[in-house]
């Protein structure tokens, strides 16, 4: 076993938790990512155990494409994010960033803008719904990871961690927008100003996870919330969730008109279509996701 790289985000005694995800996900067993697409659902699980998951360069460029690919995929209907190992995601690891010569005045300011921005991005624009599995400690990155999925799951052993300030720097990565809309910014600030590690009960009662299991129940319930979605009408789920996000900046006027426009573009979809015959036939609506 390898000795984790050094990395901001990386905790400082991570706790040991149970793998999550379903059984048989593809992909060579040294992979950094796993990715595997049944009856609609991507799974895509960091798999980079011995270093608690920290994110390499060209890991984060995978995930990127991969939610890229998924948002192209009509076939794709969700998105589970996870992990194998003790954690979720420790952070970036700096050690595998491309090189580069001397460092000059503005260049940390690019890195950011076009690595752990674009990544969280890459989430929160993703078309189809997100969902985080988080299996252990999710640090830095690695918690705004799960944060910027539309749903999150936790095994009861996980915990999260804004683990910016014990290494003298500021969150990156969406954390400073992130959680003030999550959980107001009183609350983000006390995360942020101490770094303590959270538990997933307190994450759940903060409001940072939907739902925290047992260990050994993460995949399967994982595997039941995607099972759902997927059958789901995704237009819709697109739209409602491009609606959500949007609001957060919007004032109502503009709130109500991408209301009414989303509204407009909904109803020539299939699933529209079947979702309001079904209603008048006194049936259940089978969607296809068009």
């Amino acid at each position: 076993m390898t000795t984790p790289s050094p990395s901001p985000d990386t905790p400082d005694t991570p706790r040991s938790t149970s793998p999550a995800g379903p059984n048989g996900t593809a992909g060579h067993a040294d992979s950094l990512i796993l990715h595997t697409t049944d009856n609609g659902v991507a799974w895509i699980t960091l798999n980079r155990p011995e270093a608690l998951n920290a994110l390499t360069w060209d890991q984060r460029e995978r995930l990127i494409a991969r939610l890229a690919d998924a948002s192209a995929d009509p076939d794709v209907r969700v998105v589970v994010i996870t992990a194998t190992g003790k954690a979720f995601c420790s952070g970036a690891d700096l050690r595998d960033a491309p090189k580069a010569g001397e460092r000059v005045a503005g260049d940390v300011a690019r890195m950011i803008r076009r690595g752990a921005q674009r990544f969280i991005a890459a989430v929160l624009d993703c078309e189809k719904p997100v969902i985080a599995a988080v299996n252990g400690t999710a640090a830095g990155l690695g918690a705004h990871l799960a944060f910027a999925c539309d749903l999150v799951l936790a095994a009861e052993s996980a915990r999260f961690i804004e683990v910016f300030v014990r290494r003298g720097l500021v969150p990156d990565g969406g954390g400073a927008y992130l959680l003030p809309r999550l959980i107001g910014p009183q609350r983000a600030k006390e995360l942020m100003f101490f770094g303590d590690a959270v538990p997933a009960t307190e994450a759940e009662r903060l409001g940072l996870v939907n739902r925290v299991v047992p260990d050994g129940e993460l995949g399967r319930t994982a595997q039941e919330w995607a099972n759902r979605l997927a059958t789901a009408p995704t237009r819709a789920l697109a739209l409602t969730k491009q609606l959500v996000n949007v609001s957060l900046e919007s004032d109502r006027g503009t709130a109500f008109a991408a209301e009414a426009t989303a509204q407009e573009i909904i109803m020539t979809t299939e699933d529209a279509r079947e979702g309001i015959a079904s209603f008048v036939e006194r049936r259940r609506p089978t969607y296809r996701g068009r």
